[in-house]
């Protein structure tokens, strides 16, 4: 950390320090963190010794904290020499260097009875009382911190190619400025979430490093490679998908590529048209007609358009979250299923998968539906009896699935139907 960093707010508008510079966001949000600790642990190596960035950073620590707690652990002490050689580190006036190995694990246990004791000076002890949700009038919605019990958690990754605007949307739901935003490709190197709460619902919002096409140069870069592939894991974690898009932008192929990974993992989709305040024409209706026409086997996901950077419709997206999780997790009644079917068929009579021509195609019956059940939620899968000796046309199934989705608003979950004859 530069030691032009520790100046307070006034002096750092003076400096002129450019905001949009990853290494300048990078040593800012160090110091927002140090100052904010209520206890740091300052790493330093047995093997090296101590070294001339050490003394440097004590120096800058004794600088800016005031309240805060320090533990001068030194890892690497692997050996009974090593920890024996620590007490060179007493000149940074950090007090006692506790030896560890996070190798094999000695001397952590010690390093965590110290790390208790220095907490609970801080903050007193509430032994027996459990921990509950935070409750706020605030619009915005509460962020949880573990132990926090509210049920059931809603899993949400936020997915995107890079520079859409992933990091700015999780920061503007939160209401703060936690995770680092800049014009640079790849800020973000590997999924980063937070748990919140709204409208008694617990939500994990989990944003994700960009993800571009396979055959590109940079997923030669190890950390690239490494962010995309975390980045696709967090998708089969995920109940709910946020497909971020720039609006402002023509929609690619990377962005076909991602809604067939999020529909492949059984995921919900919505899709998130972010920076509407940059479209001159902010026409709605025109702009979800063109985003349909893109990703034609997706219409059925709902579309919101936004500004993450001006924080509009976050609450209109967590509405629509909540309205998502539960489709997912939706059982429709028997009883209701029996009813719509008979009305799906008046409304389009089945269609045959076999091909007739001439004066057979007179002759062909229509495949007669027997009854629709529903076997899983979470997303919702259903078994259709149909009596047909050629099947069932697979557009005629996709009918089903939007008029089920249409009926009992299923709103951007994925619905299959599997035809039993």
């Amino acid at each position: 950390m530069h030691t032009k960093f520790l100046s307070g707010k006034n002096k750092l508008k003076r400096l002129n320090i450019d905001a949009t510079d990853i290494n300048n966001l990078v040593q800012l949000k160090v110091k927002e963190y140090l100052t904010a600790a209520d206890l740091i642990l300052f790493l330093v190596d047995s093997r090296t010794g101590i070294m001339e960035q050490d003394k440097v950073m004590a120096l800058l620590l004794k600088r800016l904290i005031s309240r805060q707690s320090v533990l001068l652990v030194a890892n690497k002490a692997d050996t009974p020499k090593l920890r024996g050689e620590i007490a060179s580190f007493y000149r940074l006036s950090l007090g006692e260097p506790l030896p560890i190995s996070a190798t094999n694990g000695s001397g952590t246990g010690d390093l965590l009875d110290e790390i208790c004791k220095k907490i609970s000076a801080v903050i007193p002890a509430q032994a027996g009382i459990p921990t509950l949700a935070l409750e706020t009038r605030d619009p915005r919605p509460a962020v949880l911190r573990d132990g926090d019990d509210i049920t059931p958690e809603i899993k949400v990754a936020i997915v995107g190619r890079p520079n859409v605007g992933k990091s700015t949307l999780l920061n503007a739901v939160i209401g703060a400025n936690k995770f680092i935003v800049s014009s640079e490709p790849h800020t973000t190197r590997e999924p980063n979430d937070v748990m919140l709460e709204y409208q008694g619902q617990r939500i994990t919002l989990m944003d994700t490093a960009g993800i571009i096409k396979a055959k590109s140069k940079k997923t030669k870069e190890e950390f690239i490679a490494k962010g995309v592939a975390k980045s696709k894991a967090v998708i089969k974690y995920a109940d709910i998908a946020l497909l971020v898009i720039d609006i402002a932008d023509a929609t690619s192929h990377q962005e076909t590529k991602l809604v067939e990974e999020i529909l492949s993992n059984k995921t919900n989709l919505i899709i998130v048209a972010n920076k509407w305040d940059k479209v001159p024409e902010r026409d709605s209706k025109k702009y979800a007609a063109w985003l349909r026409a893109k990703l034609p086997f997706v219409a059925w996901a709902p579309v919101i358009f936004l500004s993450a950077q001006n924080k509009t419709k976050i609450n209109q997206l967590l509405d629509l979250i909540l309205e998502s999780a539960r489709a997912r997790r939706a059982q429709i009644a028997a009883a209701e299923l029996k009813l719509f079917l008979p009305g799906a068929a008046r409304h389009a009579p089945p269609l045959s998968n076999q091909k007739a021509r001439g004066i057979f195609k007179r002759r062909l019956p229509r495949p007669k539906l027997i009854a629709l059940t529903q076997t899983t939620a979470n997303p919702p899968g259903f078994d259709l009896r149909v009596k047909s000796k050629s099947g069932l046309k697979d557009t005629y199934v996709t009918y089903l699935e939007n008029r089920l989705r249409q009926e009992f608003k299923l709103i951007g979950t994925p619905v299959k139907i599997y035809v039993k004859n």
